[in-house]
């Protein structure tokens, strides 16, 4: 959340002020209907505004959640999962993460995904059938750690 409101606070009192130099820079040089600076800036300043509206909703509606709260004995958000492939035996570890945050290639999956969606709720032992592109994969949740 911290870094959020960092980024945020970033955006408006840097990024901001910076395009705004830059589109009263581009003005300056004279004929706004053939400058293609003025128009970058003002596409710049565009894109800026909907980021910073965007963080500002994402900060305003974040909630907080407590972990040492949570039933770490089952599969929810923000646990990190140990399932195998009853198919071929593979042994997978995922942590389920909220959309934004998600990043395979750090083994964060979204709870939006197939494979969190099936395991959600699911206790160390149990057997899950989840359907993926590829069809449908059984899994057995082989642990459950925060």
């Amino acid at each position: 959340m911290q870094k959020l409101k960092d980024e945020l606070d970033h955006l408006i009192r840097v990024e901001r002020p910076s395009i705004s130099a830059q589109i009263a820079e581009a003005r300056d040089k004279g004929d706004l209907s053939e400058n293609a600076e003025y128009d970058a800036a003002k596409e710049a300043q565009g894109m800026l505004e909907l980021k910073i509206s965007k963080l500002q909703e994402l900060v305003h509606n974040a909630r907080i959640i407590d972990e040492s709260k949570m039933d770490s004995s089952k599969v929810l958000i923000l646990s990190t999962v140990k399932i195998k492939n009853l198919k071929n035996g593979a042994a997978m570890s995922y942590t389920l993460v909220p959309e934004k945050e998600a990043d395979l290639k750090k083994g964060k999956i979204s709870v939006d995904s197939p494979i969190a969606k099936g395991l959600l709720g699911k206790k160390v032992g149990d057997k899950v059938e989840i359907q993926v592109p590829a069809g449908i994969i059984p899994f057995e949740v082989v642990e459950v750690s925060r």
